[in-house]
């Protein structure tokens, strides 16, 4: 199986980073960039005109010419069935119910690393595998197999002595914070040690979920580590 992906993606370094790391993950290779909608159905069109269609979308939400899910509307009503995985910042849940019922397979928020953006790819590959072995007609189960593999009951584990109950609080004071707080400030939130509180905020800065940088205190003296959360960045 050889995927063909097209990104969408209005932003030049974020185009070119998902255009590298589809290159890097086995079974798909790119099919080409667009930087904006009308970009992406000149790209659709002129792939299918070729004989040689697209099989993927990694498609923005926010493009200079249109919003995603308008864009996807129109490839539909032009016959274009190609899957779609959401690859953006927006969090509305309107947005992500509206891309639910208009067919978007998969949901990746921005920022993401690599390994993520992999796991999200070997999961429609596998969806791909399971519906090209198919038979022309399925049972339920066959039917229920193939749709679970888009929508998997296991969540990634968290490294060992981490509960999840305190990385959700650690999560929301970085969410709910107006700018960025120290593992001491985190601390004082979420009733934890200091020690703890860095542990959490290191794993979430690991994962791309949160920002490190470097903040000095009024009188000067010891600088310290300040994390912010960067899913309340640009919408993208």
């Amino acid at each position: 199986m050889n995927v063909k992906v097209l990104v969408v993606e209005d932003e030049a370094l974020a185009a070119e980073a998902h255009a590298a790391y589809v290159g890097r993950v086995s079974g798909f290779a790119l099919a080409g960039i667009a930087r904006s909608a009308r970009e992406a159905v000149r790209a659709l069109d002129a792939a299918r005109d070729a004989g040689n269609p697209v099989d993927l979308i990694l498609l923005d939400m926010n493009l200079p010419d249109g919003h995603g899910l308008g864009l996807l509307s129109r490839l539909r009503a032009a016959g274009h069935l190609c899957d779609v995985i959401a690859v953006t910042a927006a969090r509305d849940t309107k947005v992500v119910r509206q891309a639910v019922v208009q067919g978007v397979v998969l949901y990746l928020l921005k920022p993401f690393t690599f390994a993520t953006f992999r796991d999200k790819l070997e999961q429609y590959a596998d969806y791909r595998a399971r519906l090209d072995a198919a038979p022309e007609e399925v049972v339920q189960d066959e039917v229920d197999q193939l749709l679970g593999s888009l929508r998997p009951t296991g969540s990634t584990p968290l490294p060992k002595g981490m509960s999840a109950e305190t990385l959700r609080a650690v999560t929301a004071a970085l969410r709910e914070a107006s700018g960025d707080l120290s593992a001491s400030e985190v601390a004082a939130v979420v009733g934890s040690s200091r020690v703890t509180a860095r542990r959490y905020l290191e794993h979430l800065a690991d994962k791309g979920l949160a920002g490190r940088g470097v903040r000095y205190g009024p009188s000067g003296g010891r600088p310290e580590v300040g994390y912010s959360w960067l899913g309340t960045g640009r919408q993208a």
